[in-house]
């Protein structure tokens, strides 16, 4: 169940704020009071609130309850103010007691670094993007800049992935459609589809297909196009078998025994829906990368976990191309 605010705090909260009474002033860093006071702002919680809401049936009245959209929100502004993995921003929040006190966690339980990427992916580009408008728009009425002259700067806040080849991405697609398959039968039993995991033979593709690039000339090429057609007939029969899965769920034929099953099994076969899409783009961009030779593929895919990320180039010696979404600095404010 999604909430907006914590309704009661802890009274170990009540000690560390009798103790400090004035901890913000002497202890805050400057930018965290100004965005404190912004993010106070009830439109900025409710749009993280319908978003959260959004994420399965009925989750804004059932359920145990889960993180309060005001500390995704202040979780997801820290992480991008100091530049944070979801990680480091785990383990920031947890030991630190500002940042407690400013993402309004306080003595809770921290979310782990995989929630808040979930979190995160819960908010889309639709919602930030109106976060980013609703922030602009206090910014003005507080009179916090004038608008005249603006410094601008640019940075890479980079993704949570690993390094993007088609092969790791097929793999990727199989496997998060193989492990959705087996919860689904989980849920329902073994009717209609049989879950058939191929992970195996797609691990000892992936491991021919990396022996494969060591290899020079145009035989090397031809192996390499060789075990990547076999790679992705493997991902076309998985593929094909979560499309059967999803039509078997909506059908009726795949049923859970107790209406809680079902909203489960009915969010699973979204997923299986949204992930057997962006397999197939991957193995759209795979044919006419490395089959066709067409290494300028316009709509390339370099996550199934993170859609939006981009390849930008950096022309940093270490590390030339770096995989996220470039950020503009306006002024120490940020805007996408």
């Amino acid at each position: 169940m999604i909430v907006p605010r914590y309704q009661q705090r802890t009274i170990y909260e009540g000690i560390y704020r009798s103790l400090i009474p004035d901890q913000k002033q002497l202890l805050w860093e400057k930018w965290m009071l100004k965005v404190d006071a912004l993010l106070d702002d009830d439109e900025l919680i409710e749009m993280v609130h319908a978003a959260l809401g959004r994420r399965r049936p009925k989750s804004q009245t059932r359920g145990r309850r889960g993180t309060p959209s005001e500390v995704v929100l202040r979780l997801i502004v820290l992480k991008h103010m100091k530049n944070w993995s979801y990680e480091t921003l785990e383990r920031e929040v947890r030991a630190n007691l500002l940042y407690r006190d400013f993402t309004r966690i306080g003595g809770e339980a921290v979310p782990d670094a995989k929630t808040m990427v979930r979190l995160g992916q819960a908010l889309g580009p639709e919602v930030t993007r109106k976060i980013h408008e609703r922030v602009v728009q206090l910014a003005r009425e507080e009179k916090v800049t004038t608008g005249r002259k603006m410094r601008v700067d640019t940075t890479v806040v980079e993704t949570n992935i690993h390094y993007p080849t088609d092969s790791s991405l097929l793999g990727d697609g199989v496997r998060v459609l193989t492990r959705t398959m087996k919860r689904i039968e989980e849920e329902v039993g073994r009717v209609g589809t049989k879950a058939r995991n191929w992970m195996r033979s797609v691990s000892h593709r992936l491991i021919e297909i990396g022996k494969a690039t060591r290899g020079e000339g145009e035989e090397g090429k031809e192996r390499q196009k060789k075990v990547y057609r076999k790679l992705m007939a493997v991902t076309r029969k998985v593929v094909a078998q979560a499309e059967a899965f999803v039509d078997e769920v909506r059908q009726g034929i795949k049923k859970a025994a107790d209406w809680q099953g079902d909203l489960v099994v009915e969010a699973l076969a979204r997923q299986l829906e949204e992930v057997s899409k962006l397999t197939r783009r991957v193995l759209e961009q795979t044919k006419a990368r490395v089959i066709k030779g067409d290494t300028h593929f316009k709509r390339k895919l370099l996550s199934i976990f993170e859609t939006a990320t981009e390849a930008i180039r950096k022309g940093k010696a270490a590390k030339p191309t770096e995989f996220g979404k470039m950020v503009k600095s306006r002024n120490r404010r940020i805007k996408s």
